[in-house]
């Protein structure tokens, strides 16, 4: 599997994260194939957070992986925190602490390999979120930190007090779902997909060495179904197809080649609980689609162009 280097930190990591999410909707012989199967195409980046399931699924994870010393020294784990049941959101020092540290005890590990804030809070304090990560990382807890779903600044406003690098930023990204691109497309135009709605996150990500980890790579809309062989998406699912069968592949690798193929070196996550198709999406690591066919694809989304 092709890596790629996490922000401005020291970590490699592989060009596709394995999203656990879905993990506790499956029975333990289905996601102990998926894990096993992620592993073996060189996808050891598992992505949780500690709301996925009311922490079931970090649960369920560390039980298919058997985790153990051996074991954790070949994956890498990355958990978000945030999202309280019945409050919203809290970026409290108080809750981000004990946020972790119930993660760690439920994927019976010592140490995140990366944090991120689940979505924005409000209310967020940045100091208090500064002192939660300075002590999360000077007693070895969490070695990365990041941020999800966040504006440019939104992520200023933190660094403004936050000291470690902010190495990724989670925000949903698809074929079907691209307005951070349409903006930027469409400068000094007075059509709808001109409208810049995030800030040019993905040109501020570029520009600060912030790992853009587009999420949901194969949804339309926020949650509304997947593009891949729906009827709302002909002319796309018929350009996708044509352009695997030219790569000899399925539609999966190459929806998700076209994240990749992007210059921002993005690190897409998967969702699927279907073993086949992680390993599909593995796959797509080794394909480049050409400029000429990145853009085909967007405009058979349903995009236009100035």
């Amino acid at each position: 599997m092709r890596t790629i280097t996490l922000g401005k930190s020291d970590l490699r990591v592989p060009v596709i994260a394995v999203g656990c999410m879905r993990i506790n909707g499956v029975d333990r012989r289905a996601a102990e194939r998926l894990v096993r199967s992620a592993i073996d195409a060189g996808a050891n980046f598992f992505d949780h957070a500690d709301v996925y399931g009311d922490g079931e699924c970090e649960e369920i994870f560390a039980e298919v992986v058997q985790m153990s010393a051996a074991v954790r020294e070949k994956i890498i784990l990355q958990s978000k925190c945030g999202i309280r049941k019945g409050v919203a959101f809290d970026f409290s020092k108080k809750h981000i602490l004990e946020a972790v540290d119930g993660s760690l005890k439920r994927l019976r590990t010592d140490y995140l390999d990366v944090l991120l804030l689940h979505r924005p809070d409000a209310l967020v304090e940045p100091e208090e979120v500064a002192e939660a990560f300075d002590t999360l990382q000077g007693n070895g807890k969490v070695r990365n930190f990041g941020v999800s779903n966040q504006n440019p600044m939104q992520i200023k406003l933190l660094q403004k007090f936050v000291k470690q690098p902010i190495a990724a930023n989670q925000l949903q990204l698809s074929a079907a779902y691209s307005s951070m691109i349409s903006q930027g497309l469409h400068v000094n135009m007075q059509d709808d997909p001109a409208v810049n709605r995030d800030g040019s996150i993905l040109d501020f990500c570029r520009l600060h060495d912030i790992t853009v980890q587009p999420w949901s790579p194969f949804q339309y809309g926020f949650f509304e179904g997947v593009f891949l062989g729906d009827a709302k998406y002909p002319k796309l699912n018929a350009k996708i197809d044509e352009i695997a069968k030219k790569y000899d592949t399925g539609s999966t690798v190459i929806a998700m080649a076209w994240l990749l193929r992007h210059p921002a070196k993005m690190q897409p996550v998967t969702g699927t609980m279907n073993p086949e198709r992680v390993k599909e999406c593995a796959k797509a690591a080794d394909i480049t689609l050409t400029r000429e066919e990145w853009y085909e694809i967007y405009l058979a989304a349903g995009n236009i162009l100035p």
